[in-house]
């Protein structure tokens, strides 16, 4: 009897390790809650609501192939290789299969599972899955992790140009097994919360990913390069919480893209470009994981940058965290995170550039508080895109690119359709206005909206004097 242990992977179509074990014989399924581990991590009570309510579609498409879903509950992951061998002996399993994950603890935690499986005699084994290419296999000349996108994207399409990843085999239908699916758990303590409003946004299964692909490909993918950029507009494709807990994978989603053009990469449709270059960025920051593992301990890609003067400025970064700096594009964004568990993309640059060189606050206080309330929080994308704005990272935007967030606004939301969304107070403020309400000269504006709590300005020489400090730090230790 073979086991399929599944983690960030909950769906049954083109799932590597769930194919792999269904055709090697009789498949059970487990899947194994670590609270104490999700603290930790800092996953969102919306993202952990989520995987139950994956959980719940996916059991019964698992019972329809009479494959049984188990269910199991850790603290953390350091009980999880004996919780494990437990089910393999209860069910006589010869041989465990899962798909790959990345973070230092994830993969410290298979390491060793895996070694207390073969010392009972238990073989297992691991699958590329949530990614393109397997880290390791996209490389410089000089055999080493790439450090910058542009570089790595090429390599990779190079490497798609010659072959493309195939899907999985879909899953046949097993004999019936005398073993009972085990309930699913309703919440844990210290994930409630989950407005349904947030629900009915993010709603649950496979179908539901694949009938968002299918819309995204069919209806927006054309305006794509033009549209993701503007908030006010639905012109991303919104999958990122379904790729996140793997209801849907990397490989469906290259294959939709490639299917509206011609099975063209770097001609046709600029959409599908755009969008595949986006994809590729998600593969980048995960190879960044396995490359360079300090971004899963907290610490930064370019570790000179360690030095730099963060302040301490709690009651900043706490209306950062409410939406009450004074600046509508960096409140309406904050606003949004807070009420649907998500993020459009040009804002989360945004605001971790404010937060990061305006405020001149750590990016780790950011990424904490991301990952503490997005519904596709995911280490290897919020780190990387956190250290990008923080100048930080690899491939990471020059210190002295600092976006000034009512530019942006005007550029991006020119007629304040996002802001006005999710910043009511400022609904009757003219678009010339409303992007900075502090210089309408109306002495009631600050009586129902915050005061900005920094000058641009002077907190932009602020940041650049901090990274040029940095600078002649590093000068002064070439020398010695």
């Amino acid at each position: 009897m073979q086991l399929i242990w599944l983690r960030n992977d909950l769906r049954i179509d083109d799932n590597t390790a769930l194919t792999a074990a269904s055709q090697r014989g009789p498949t059970v399924a487990l899947w194994i809650a670590s609270p104490g581990q999700w603290q930790a991590h800092d996953d969102a009570a919306c993202k952990v609501d989520f995987w139950l309510r994956n959980l719940r579609q996916l059991r019964p498409a698992l019972e329809a192939l009479n494959i049984p879903l188990l269910v199991r509950t850790t603290e953390t992951w350091d009980e999880v290789p004996q919780v494990v061998l437990d089910v393999c002996r209860q069910l006589r399993i010869e041989a465990v299969h899962w798909n790959d994950e990345y973070g230092v603890n994830e993969a410290r935690r298979d390491q060793t599972t895996a070694r207390r499986l073969e010392q009972a005699g238990i073989a297992s084994h691991g699958y590329i899955d949530q990614l393109l290419f397997q880290p390791g296999s996209v490389l410089t000349r000089a055999g080493h992790y790439f450090q910058v996108f542009s570089q790595f994207k090429r390599v990779c399409l190079e490497h798609l140009h010659r072959s493309l990843p195939a899907r999985a085999d879909r899953v046949r239908a097993q004999q019936p097994l005398a073993i009972k699916s085990d309930p699913i758990p309703q919440h844990f303590p210290g994930f409630d919360g989950t407005p349904q409003t947030l629900r009915e946004h993010w709603p649950a299964g496979e179908d539901e990913a694949h009938r968002r692909l299918a819309r995204f490909v069919d209806e927006r993918i054309d305006d794509y390069p033009q549209q993701r950029d503007l908030p006010a507009k639905p012109g991303t494709s919104e999958l990122s919480p379904y790729l996140a807990a793997g209801v849907l994978s990397p490989r469906q989603c290259l294959h939709a893209a490639l299917a509206s053009n011609h099975g063209e990469f770097d001609s046709g449709n600029p959409g599908v470009q755009t969008w595949v270059n986006e994809l590729l960025w998600r593969e980048f920051y995960k190879h960044i994981l396995v490359g360079y593992p300090q971004v899963s301990r907290h610490r930064a890609f370019r570790a000179h940058t360690e030095a730099l003067p963060w302040r301490h400025a709690p009651e900043d970064l706490e209306a950062w965290k409410q939406g009450r700096t004074g600046f509508p594009i960096i409140d309406a964004a904050m606003r949004q995170l807070l009420h649907t568990g998500w993020m459009h993309n040009r804002l989360r640059m945004i605001v971790a550039m404010f937060l990061s060189k305006n405020l001149l606050i750590d990016w780790r206080e950011g990424e904490r508080h991301f990952m503490r309330h997005l519904i596709d929080g995911d280490l290897a994308a919020n780190n990387g895109g956190w250290q990008w704005s923080a100048s930080t990272g690899t491939d990471a935007v020059p210190y002295f690119r600092i976006f000034n967030p009512v530019t942006q606004a005007r550029r991006f939301d020119p007629h304040a359709m996002f802001i006005r969304q999710w910043l009511p107070e400022l609904r009757d403020l003219d678009d010339k206005y409303i992007h900075y309400p502090v210089k309408t000269g109306d002495l009631f504006a600050t009586n129902y909206y915050a005061s900005p709590i920094v000058d641009l300005e002077s907190s932009r020489q602020r940041a650049l004097e901090a990274f040029k400090g940095l600078s002649s730090w590093q000068d002064q230790r070439a020398t010695i």
